[in-house]
């Protein structure tokens, strides 16, 4: 074999792993077609849970002194209820951490630049043209103007995002939510609110809320979500930049805070519903981050899954010498708490829904999440999947 480890796709996930194996003397191929990491709108957060995730696979504080910040705390408020509600996320969660934010492409390349340093070869520039699954796995990749290559590795790892060529060409089935929410995002300076803190704005009764996450240098990235109603919101290109900051004050953001603002990267708004496979794990083919499950991005999960994904990886595939059996128990694993995720980020999603049941159970719900015991709800801030998902806690939302 060529290599121990291929991964395709060299972000938070291909690199992290990829530096993780090679830093235990793995021969490790990560392949990425970009040359350079451009700005999207991608998740720049990383919630508690996940931060214990970083903090295991080595990479939090090296994400803190190079592009990141913590951020202490979360405030919140609602149409029915204006006044802001402050937590302490350091003193209220397991891991004692705050959110960990950062400039998506700058976290890309300091995680990218770390894999090398460990020793892992790093082909960027070059695109995944072919992949065979197997007792040997095999990738083919081609640069530009030359002729494809093929290496065999004894495991290959898919971290190519939601629309990843590596689970068609492993042939796994892709399961998909129906329409939830539709999700905006865009990168703001000027932004007039405390950079310590996350600040979140909902109206549920009309099926909107508005984030916004500081990240370094005084900048923020802002999300509007909001329930597709109606004729259809323009929320893409920059030309609806206005259309978007006048989204984010219906959902209950005050109109001072965009005094001074101004728009430094490209506004796009996605669909919110999850798309995943069963099992991401065959022939020696492993799937992690959104190329295994992509979802919601409305309640900002999906770089915590993602490590969580990769830390699991990791720990089974430096346990034992059978990288297949490895790879099975990944599969399992993640199917049990990509679960629970789903199912909590679906019952916090269906208090967005809009219409006179909706009303009336919002009616019922709210006060029962306001009294319930610390961790007797969903906190998909603090706890994720780790927190209750079973019959008990669907009570509280219905």
């Amino acid at each position: 074999m060529d290599y121990d480890l291929i991964t395709i796709g060299g972000g938070i996930a291909g690199a992290t792993l990829g530096r993780a194996l090679a830093e235990h003397g793995a021969r490790v191929l990560i392949v990425e077609r970009e040359t350079r990491f451009r700005d999207r709108v991608r998740g720049e957060t990383v919630h508690p849970w996940g931060v214990a995730e970083a903090r295991a696979l080595g990479i939090a504080d090296l994400l803190l002194d190079t592009c990141g910040q913590e951020v202490r705390w979360w405030r919140s408020s609602t149409a029915s209820a204006p006044e802001i509600q402050e937590r302490d996320l350091i003193a209220t969660t397991p891991a004692r951490a705050g959110e960990l934010t950062f400039h998506h492409p700058a976290m890309q390349e300091t995680l990218l630049h770390a894999a090398a340093e460990a020793g892992a070869e790093v082909r960027r520039g070059v695109r995944v043209v072919g992949l065979t699954p197997g007792t040997q796995p095999s990738v083919s990749i081609q640069a530009e103007g030359a002729a494809p290559e093929t290496f065999s590795a004894r495991l290959v790892v898919g971290a190519d995002g939601r629309t990843s060529r590596a689970r068609g060409w492993s042939d796994f089935a892709v399961n998909r939510d129906p329409e939830r929410l539709v999700v905006a995002g865009l990168l703001l300076a000027g932004v007039r609110l405390p950079t310590d803190g996350v600040r979140v704005v909902s109206n549920a009764a009309v099926g909107q809320f508005a984030l916004f996450f500081p990240l370094r240098d005084g900048r923020h990235r802002a999300y509007f979500a909001y329930r597709r109603t109606g004729a259809p919101r323009h929320l893409s290109g920059r030309r609806h930049v206005g259309d978007f900051l006048a989204a984010c004050v219906e959902a209950g953001a005050d109109p001072a805070w965009f005094t001074d603002a101004e728009a430094i990267g490209p506004l796009a708004a996605f669909e919110g519903a999850d798309s995943w496979v069963d099992h991401p794990y065959s022939g020696g083919v492993a799937l992690v981050g959104d190329a295994a499950a992509a979802c919601d991005p409305s309640w900002g999960c999906g770089l915590s899954l993602t490590l969580r994904d990769v830390r699991t990886l990791r720990d089974h595939m430096l346990a034992s010498d059978d990288w297949d059996a490895a790879g099975q128990i990944y599969a399992a694993e993640h199917d049990r708490y990509y679960a629970a995720l789903h199912r909590l980020e679906h019952w916090r999603t269906a208090l967005f829904e809009i219409g006179p049941e909706a009303d009336s159970r919002r009616a019922r719900v709210i006060p029962r999440l306001a009294t319930a015991a610390p961790g007797g709800i969903p906190d998909l801030v603090g706890l994720g999947p780790d927190g209750p998902s079973d019959e008990a806690t669907l009570c509280h939302f219905s």
